[in-house]
């Protein structure tokens, strides 16, 4: 494993002083992401591309030019963003050649800060999935244990900042998708309230839910990355404004209402994923943190509720995908109909061809008031469940996942099984508040996180509680 980055803010800070130079950082990363290249976690990479960008910061340096907050740092995104210099597949080789016309607003924001993006993280194909193993292309390794899976769906991003690739990395999180790698793999990851990060320019998987975030070694780090992304954009209708800033936080503990989820503890729940976290919660109390026990008595209903939205809105924003437009196409088709059935039947793999079928169903006639319609009216009644619940306590807590990071093919047979996996996640998607993963401890080789949230909005309440937390544990 590569040494590890310094924080985002000494690199960038090194860099405009000229005490480091971005090209060398570029370097740097590139040689992690090589020497690690059998952990699958890298797509491709972007380095012709990476290497001019860095070349460009050094010389404005050289002449006295300022430059951005994140001057030369290196950074990963998930090959579901449209980012210049590479393919963009969301790891599925329906999107196989696709080169995008223009960037997603969160790469710019970060470009024009001078961060630079050398390599596309593997995924599971269009997000679907909690393992990478529904990676067209290949499943990333976890990087505590080989045998195991990193998490899914921003897996690849997981792995790489574990790995030291890059000092952070971006991911996309629809039911727990930033936080359960995070907590798999073992380092910190970052689900901002829904919309304030943009969504322009990421290959939507269910936009009701998806958010974009990073994931990072710390806190700290997050905060600066969202502090970049965070905001209003013309390109994304659902996105909202922002606090003033994300990186002055506060770090104590003390007074802090913080609430246990008691459904979050049952029978279901891992030994020592359930020891870790008790633990941890003990470490908050002592600290001066004011716990209590709370009950949501319908956040069991949340996975149920998940899987009905996400696959309707799955089918919806997969019918772009057609052969005809971009991406790949079946070339021996005999007419149109056969060039849609045999460029999607090829084109897409199980997983999504899964979620196309049941997103069909529950949005077809004489089916849509049965699950559509009545999954929206429960994810309302969800919404202000968890409105009360914050006007007893300021943050919840609770597992990211029910387990450590499983084995390779464990789940892979069991769709069922899988799902489960994103039972402690996915409520934070469906009411569209904040959380986050912080590393909390292991179970042998393997780390285990704690899951925070916080209300809508409170994203620099949440990043300030979670800094605190981190402190301690």
């Amino acid at each position: 494993m590569a040494s590890q980055w310094m924080p985002l803010m000494d690199i960038a800070k090194d860099v405009q002083e000229g005490k480091l130079k971005a090209s060398d950082l570029v370097e740097t990363a590139l040689k992690n992401i090589d020497e690690n290249r059998e952990y699958k976690a890298i797509i491709t990479t972007t380095e012709a591309r990476a290497r001019a960008r860095a070349a460009q910061i050094d010389d404005k340096i050289k002449g006295g030019e300022k430059v951005g907050r994140l001057a030369g740092v290196p950074f990963i995104a998930k090959d579901n963003f449209l980012v210049f210099g590479a393919e963009t597949t969301a790891a599925s080789n329906i999107l196989k050649g696709f080169n995008p016309p223009y960037q997603s607003t969160a790469i710019e924001r970060l470009e024009s800060e001078g961060a630079i993006c050398v390599a596309k993280a593997n995924l599971d194909a269009f997000a679907h999935g909690a393992s990478t193993e529904n990676s067209d292309f290949f499943t990333t390794l976890n990087p505590n244990d080989k045998e195991r899976v990193p998490g899914g769906s921003s897996g690849g991003s997981a792995a790489a900042v574990v790995l030291n690739m890059t000092p952070f990395a971006l991911g996309t999180d629809t039911g727990g998708s930033i936080r359960q790698p995070a907590s798999f793999s073992g380092c910190v990851g970052y689900k901002p309230t829904y919309g304030l990060v943009s969504r322009s320019g990421v290959v939507a998987m269910a936009s009701s839910t998806d958010v974009i975030g990073p994931l990072t070694k710390t806190v700290s780090d997050a905060a600066v990355v969202l502090d970049v992304m965070a905001g209003k954009d013309e390109l994304d209708s659902t996105t909202i404004d922002r606090q003033e800033n994300y990186t002055e936080i506060d770090t104590d503990l003390s007074g802090k209402k913080i609430g246990i989820i008691k459904e979050y503890f049952n029978e279901g729940l891992n030994d020592d994923v359930k020891k870790v976290v008790n633990a941890a919660i003990d470490k908050f109390k002592d600290a001066g943190a004011e716990i209590k026990e709370i009950s949501l008595s319908d956040i069991g209903m949340a996975l149920s509720v998940y899987y009905i939205i996400c696959p309707a809105e799955v089918s919806s924003n997969l019918s772009r995908y057609d052969g005809q437009r971009f991406g790949y196409s079946y070339e021996a088709a005999t007419d149109l109909e056969d060039s849609y059935l045999s460029s999607r039947g090829n084109g897409f793999g199980k997983e999504a061809k899964r979620r196309i079928i049941i997103g069909t169903y529950v949005l077809s006639s004489g089916y849509y008031d049965a699950y559509y319609k009545r999954a929206q009216i429960v994810r309302t009644k969800l919404i202000n469940e968890f409105e009360a619940a914050f006007k007893e306590v300021d943050y919840m807590v609770g597992p990211v996942a029910p387990t450590p990071a499983f084995k390779i093919g464990e789940n892979s047979s069991n769709p069922l099984q899988m799902y489960l996996c994103d039972i402690m996640t996915v409520a934070a998607n469906i009411v569209g508040i904040p959380a986050i993963s912080i590393p909390a401890g292991v179970s042998g080789n393997l780390p285990i996180g704690i899951q925070l949230m916080a209300p809508k909005k409170a994203d620099k309440q949440l990043l300030a509680v979670a800094k605190a937390c981190e402190a301690i544990l």
